[in-house]
């Protein structure tokens, strides 16, 4: 599914006309369980492996409407919607019309146009490819009961959600996405976020309307197609489970969900992000100054010279040297160079714009789990209420661990290693499970409940300290049970805390045998009171050894890093400190909530480590970070980063990450480790730096080159140029910087975020785009009174020294911008930029000896122009040099 479905555009869209998409989930919200397996072909067992391969075949693949590239010849017309590319087109309209027998200026911008649109089609259209292979690295899969994989009776297997069709039986935990329009079977305290969707971030419960809650609803009024979300039998594409189980029976797949019918509604309207803003924002002040210059130029040769045809054409050249049309190529180019580099650094991106902002980043906010630490949690104590080892607390919190349905987490995962490395006897068998009572973010436990060989119902509970020691009443003190008073509940914290202090993550185990008067099949949160505590179970997960030089290295690349996380402050602030990364006082999630925003906003610059964080408390950080100028990435995995990573300006989650992180994503990160990230922000800013090269090398040279324009239009009797010649020097210098995208960027750009900024383009070009005037003015003086070409019969003569020293002048213009440093001395440009723009400087020298040069109205100078060329061209470069250095040590920027 294409990343934009998820994010908040969705909400604002409307359903689409066809209404009977959306109103199966209505009709089958209403009906009976019998009658929607009657109406979809289906059971409670799933289809057979057949029934799903003929009803794929028949009904297409789950997938909802989305940006897909187009057919390759509207993708190649769609290379001509660029304003540059209009305004190319509509030049060489207008030079043909006015002069129809004078076709070499129109075949030449019909070369530069095509060579552009060429160039930015091949770029786009691999990209495009390249992206489809890379989200392919990326599957999201549903878990499927069907019959026919293995012998006997249907048996669950993982599959990609794209080859679900409607009568399948799903299962769905906590961290899942639901991958369809789907009936709930059965239900166990299910909350769905349907946030995607309704914009609401508190999640709702859902439930089978005809199993154990019927009562709630057992039949349910006629519902609007407007209210269709609030259907508490249905689930929808999309949503994700937040806690809880279910089994469900897809009723609708693809386009034909409500989710379907929102996304072909707003398939094209991606919102723009700061990279599009930034792109149109210098493509419309470059196109603004055209505008400006160009009429001002016709006005004055037209007057001067009194041939107004002839000043139509300069103008249009002039016109076509100001137009960036290399600007749609040279950022597609770079873009897909970066997304396909990133790649190979285990770096999947899903949407190229993402490049920009991961390059842009001043602040990561990150989890510590697997990112600071090895994401290999080690089960390394059982610990009764003294802080001793204790075999019962050990065998207790296997039966949780074993027991639980939904996605068992790193510490269950730990605890049945333990048990199997060990080799620790407990026969879960002699427990049969009777009831579940799922983990979620609020509860922070898990609790099952089973029965004893003696027929009683134990309820064994697992969880955080704190939320633990809420619910518990009493405590077993060897053979004994006595009362949690205040002084044993201070105990069991001072033990806590002991072990949180040495980096263990702690939980509490507890119990609560079930009475006559409480037995039931099927208990609820209000069930788990008057619990027992049995003791503790520390875990450890060890810091990465890449950790600590990873933020070192993030830090040096100008990225603070903060640490959000579910865990205690204790354990965050050891872990931190153990990596170098300075916690100094974290700020709990309950002291966040009773902040109001600008209070909030001075909290997160404070602060380094925020513990104790819900979801939402982790969004509200993102987004106070964000009001305060930054620009946010987040790194997260799991379903409570869901809520982040969409409100973060770049998503990062990893390829193991939840179903709704991954979607949430505009980054996937195959290896879960801050190196890579950093590598990946590294070549970001390189993409950018390349990008933002080519910008400034052609506004300031555009601008130098109107203003020697106008200088030599008011006082020389004829052109200083031809209107074709200033054509063939554009396209040769547009030639030239073809290979920027292959460029190296200088360390010290690199070191520090690179955002887009208009307004600091227009003041470089002012600044740096007279310079050349100064040399194409002295070059001037140099043809008409060094050389005599000061008069009409002598001006092929003039316009070919001008020709030779502006075209040199602007092909090394590409060395001196792209690096603040001294070029060729102290930063070089890589092998594909030296070699195109010393071909190009090696033709601009040929041309005028060359037959070609002899057709376009320029003839060969002499032997001694070729000193005052290189005095001039040395000139320049050391001027440039200067007004450099002043520039950087007044703005304290230069690309």
């Amino acid at each position: 599914m294409n990343q934009i479905t998820f994010r908040s555009d969705l909400r604002k869209a409307e359903p689409i006309e066809d209404k009977r998409l959306s109103m199966r989930a209505v009709r089958e919200a209403q009906n009976s369980l019998e009658a929607t397996f009657a109406n979809v072909r289906g059971g409670p067992e799933g289809l057979t492996v057949a029934e799903a391969v003929e009803r794929l075949g028949r009904e297409g693949r789950n997938e909802v409407a989305h940006d897909r590239p187009p057919h390759w010849l509207l993708q190649l017309a769609g290379c001509f919607n660029n304003p540059f590319i209009l305004v190319l087109v509509a030049l060489a309209v207008i030079q043909f019309v006015s002069s129809p027998d004078e076709l070499k200026p129109v075949i030449i911008v019909a070369v530069m146009v095509g060579v552009s649109v060429a160039l930015r089609f091949w770029q786009e259209f691999r990209s495009a490819r390249a992206a489809d292979r890379l989200k392919a690295m990326v599957r999201t899969t549903a878990t499927v009961l069907r019959r026919g994989w293995d012998e006997g009776e249907a048996t669950p297997r993982e599959i990609d959600m794209r080859d679900l069709v409607a009568g399948d039986v799903i299962r769905l935990s906590a961290g899942d996405m639901v991958p369809a329009d789907v009936r709930l079977i059965t239900s166990r305290d299910l909350f769905i976020s349907q946030a995607v969707l309704t914009g609401e971030s508190i999640p709702i419960e859902k439930y089978d309307t005809s199993g154990h809650v019927a009562a709630k609803s057992a039949q349910l009024p006629a519902v609007d197609p407007a209210d269709v979300l609030d259907l508490p039998n249905i689930c929808f594409m999309g949503t994700n489970v937040v806690s809880g189980t279910a089994t469900a029976i897809v009723v609708a797949t693809g386009r034909r969900t409500y989710f379907g019918s929102l996304a072909r509604s707003i398939v094209g309207q991606r919102a723009q992000t700061s990279f599009d803003r930034g792109v149109n924002s210098v493509s419309w002040l470059l196109i603004r100054f055209m505008l400006v210059m160009v009429p001002v130029v016709f006005a004055i040769n037209g007057f001067t010279k009194g041939d107004w045809s002839e000043a139509l054409l300069f103008a249009i050249s002039v016109a076509v040297g100001l137009t960036p049309e290399m600007l749609p190529m040279i950022v597609s180019a770079n873009l897909s160079k970066g997304a396909v580099a990133m790649a190979r650094r285990k770096v999947v991106v899903k949407r190229l714009n993402a490049i920009q902002n991961l390059g842009a980043m001043d602040v990561l906010c990150t989890d510590k789990t697997g990112t600071l630490t090895q994401d290999r949690v080690i089960l390394e104590h059982h610990l009764d209420v003294h802080g001793r080892d204790d075999e019962a607390v050990l065998r207790l919190a296997f039966l949780n661990s074993h027991h639980q349905s939904g996605m068992k987490n790193l510490m269950d995962q730990a605890v049945l290693r333990f048990m199997a490395e060990k080799g620790r006897g407990c026969d879960a068998t002699l427990y049969r499970k009777i009831d579940e009572l799922p983990f979620d973010f609020v509860r922070r436990r898990l609790s099952i409940v089973v029965e004893t060989l003696k027929r009683e119902h134990l309820m064994i509970a697992k969880g955080a300290v704190e939320e633990m020691l809420a619910v518990s009443s009493h405590v077993r003190d060897g053979d004994a049970v006595v009362p949690l008073d205040d002084a044993r509940r201070a105990a069991l914290l001072g033990l806590a805390r002991a072990q949180n202090a040495d980096g263990f993550r702690v939980l509490i185990v507890a119990t609560r045998l079930l009475v006559a008067g409480d037995v039931k099949q099927l208990y609820a949160n209000a069930d788990e009171r008057d619990l027992t505590i049995e003791g503790f179970l520390t875990f450890l997960d060890p810091p990465k050894e890449t950790a600590g030089p990873a933020i070192a290295a993030l830090r040096g690349n100008g990225v603070a890093v903060k640490i959000l996380t579910g865990d205690n402050a204790v354990v965050s602030s050891k872990i931190c400190r153990d990596v170098g990364l300075e916690p100094g006082e974290p700020l709990l999630g309950r002291d966040v909530e009773k902040l109001d925003e600008p209070a909030l906003r001075a909290a997160v610059e404070a602060h380094a480590v925020f513990a104790k964080m819900s979801p939402l408390q982790k969004a509200r950080v993102v987004r106070a970070l964000q009001a305060n100028g930054h620009t946010v990435g987040f790194l997260g995995d799991g379903i409570n980063d869901a809520p982040a990573l969409r409100d973060a300006d770049v998503g990062i989650s990893v390829d193991t990450g939840a179903d709704i992180a991954k979607e949430s994503a505009d980054i996937i990160l195959l290896e879960k480790s801050l190196m890579v990230l950093e590598e990946g922000i590294i070549k970001g800013r390189e993409t950018f730096g390349n990008i933002i090269k080519y910008i400034k090398m052609t506004a300031s040279s555009n601008f130098g080159n109107v203003f020697s324009v106008l200088v030599a239009s008011a006082f020389l009797p004829f052109l200083p140029m031809l209107a074709l010649h200033l054509l063939i020097q554009n396209l040769c210098y547009d030639i030239s910087q073809l290979s920027l995208p292959w460029d190296r960027m200088d360390r010290e750009f690199l070191r520090e975020p690179r955002k887009w900024a208009a307004g600091d383009i227009g003041r470089f070009m002012i600044c740096i785009g007279p310079i050349s005037s100064i040399f194409d003015i002295s070059t001037y003086c140099l043809m008409w009174f060094v050389f005599a070409a000061n008069a009409p019969e002598h001006q092929s003569l003039f316009q070919s020294g001008w020709f030779i020293e502006g075209l040199l002048s602007q092909t090394l213009i590409v060395h001196m911008i792209r690096t603040q440093k001294i070029p060729f001395a102290q930063s070089t440009a890589a092998w594909p930029v030296l070699l195109l723009t010393g071909a190009i400087m090696a033709f601009g020298i040929y041309l005028p000896f060359s037959p070609i040069g002899a057709a376009v109205g320029l003839q060969p100078l002499p032997p001694a122009y070729f000193p005052w060329l290189v005095a001039t061209l040395a000139g320049y470069c050391v001027l440039t040099q200067i007004v450099k250095t002043l520039y950087i040590r007044h703005f304290k920027t230069w690309l």
